[in-house]
């Protein structure tokens, strides 16, 4: 470890995986409530457990992205950072913040829990993804924008690098565009156009620069290619996402009542969107292949290499997939889009935060990479977690693809729950797919408990 600042990172990975191991915990109890419908009825119905689900994935993510900033934007701007003490009560806010609303959303009433909190003076809940309390987004703005300053304060006293400006970019895009979660219109299509504003522009525009600035640093660490050569591969993938991206939201506004003309812009620029994680996953590959030196940290290697691979299928692909509109017409909705979103969210974001955690966590623990023994567990881990996904993915496409045959295609179409019990083979499939990811990630956090030769290396750069 270069800078002392640099390990207020350690917590917030800590956070971060801590946080990871409930989100699969109640999306393995979604999955048994898919096909038992009473399962953990009334104590956890199944919109509680959706909402905990998918909040934890966007905290922990969260957790991951300003560790990351928190380890790399010292190293590049080689100075230390601004505040350690603000970084640090930020995390004890946000994580305090982020306990007591998924307490909150577990034992007390959706609507009692908006009364509570001041909904009825600013309306903000109730949207899939934003049904945070309004003063807990108000809490996660200011959190946001402490950890903002301190980024951006550390890296004006610093050296500025291409990596640390993309990567601050998109953190501030992150921030920026969260803000539209305050704003819920009465008029549904402008509620649904403005959501999308956070919710597409987050994970296929600004998080996609947050990807691609974390990719770029570990692969200058593990491989030695000069930085000139990996800044101009970064510059053409941040060009690709946005151009891309930004228009491609349009793919959103199908069959919400926006203009006609959106199934177009949408339709073209959404089938342009798997370029950037094709040019990423060539990046990838491309400079390992190029690598000066070997690194000892072989495992955050691979996690790198399968973020790119795995970004490029479950987001170009099956995003490809359903995004044209003729298709869209009969797929939107449907278990194909989960498909798509499990295997996206993986892909880019949770192998990315893996990816910098495991080159990150053993340096910040005073060694250049965990022990053989140890790695080669981790590589297990990535094994089975990836190879879960990859099954998760194909059940969850095939149970779409028979729901739209049974329930939107078929002269005699069956009603939504007589499909259901049609496709619920594949639901039970899923699930033990589930199992054998949180068995993965079980076997990723004891990969850093296990000790062996090696562990007393130094760390290096």
């Amino acid at each position: 470890m270069q800078y002392k600042s640099q390990a207020v990172a350690k917590p917030y990975f800590i956070a971060a995986i801590g946080l990871f191991v409930g989100q699969i915990v109640f999306g393995l109890i979604m999955g048994l409530q898919y096909v038992i419908g009473d399962f953990l009825f009334p104590a956890l119905p199944f919109n509680v457990a959706r909402m905990v689900h998918t909040n934890l994935l966007i905290v922990w993510l969260l957790f991951g992205f300003m560790g990351a900033a928190y380890y790399m934007v010292p190293e590049e701007s080689e100075t230390e950072l601004f505040s350690p003490k603000l970084a640090l009560a930020m995390f004890w806010i946000f994580l305090v913040a982020g306990a007591l609303t998924i307490v909150g959303y577990l034992f007390v009433p959706y609507a009692t829990l908006a009364q509570m909190t001041g909904n009825d003076i600013l309306g903000t809940m109730g949207r899939e993804f934003l049904e945070q309390p309004l003063i807990t987004k108000v809490g996660i703005v200011v959190v946001a924008l402490a950890f903002l300053f301190n980024i951006s304060m550390t890296m004006l006293k610093g050296r500025k690098t291409a990596i640390s400006m993309v990567l601050l970019l998109g953190l501030w895009g992150l921030a920026i565009f969260f803000l539209f979660s305050f704003y819920n219109p009465h008029n549904l299509v402008k509620d649904k156009y403005y959501w999308w504003w956070v919710v597409h522009l987050w994970v296929e525009g600004v998080w996609e620069l947050i990807l691609g600035a974390l990719l770029a640093f570990v692969l200058i660490k593990v491989t030695g290619v000069d930085r000139e050569v990996i800044e101009k591969w970064l510059y053409v993938i941040i060009t690709l996402t946005l151009v891309t991206g930004i228009i491609g939201t349009g793919h959103h506004y199908y069959w919400i009542g926006a203009p006609e003309y959106w199934q177009w812009w949408g339709s073209v620029f959404s089938a342009l969107e798997p370029i950037p994680f094709f040019a990423m996953t060539v990046f990838a590959f491309n400079m390992v292949n190029r690598r000066r030196r070997e690194h000892p940290n072989r495992a955050a290697t691979l996690w790198a290499l399968g973020t790119g691979v795995m970004s490029f299928l479950g987001a170009g692909v099956w995003g490809f997939l359903h995004t044209l509109a003729p298709v869209n017409y009969y797929t939107h909705g449907s278990q194909i889009t989960a498909a798509h979103g499990h295997m996206a969210f993986y892909g880019a974001y949770v192998m990315v935060v893996l990816t910098i955690i495991s080159y990150a966590m053993p340096i910040l623990r005073g060694r250049a990479a965990n022990s053989n023994k140890a790695q080669v567990l981790e590589m297990w881990s990535f094994w089975l977690m990836t190879i879960a996904m990859v099954f998760i993915t194909l059940f969850l496409t095939a149970a779409g693809i028979l729901q739209v045959w049974l329930q939107r295609v078929s002269t005699t179409p069956l009603g939504f729950m007589a499909t259901q019990e049609q496709v619920s083979l594949f639901y039970w499939m899923r699930e033990w797919a589930g199992v054998a990811f949180f068995i993965g990630l079980v076997v990723y956090i004891a990969s850093f408990f296990v000790n062996g030769e090696g562990e007393g290396q130094a760390a290096t750069r």
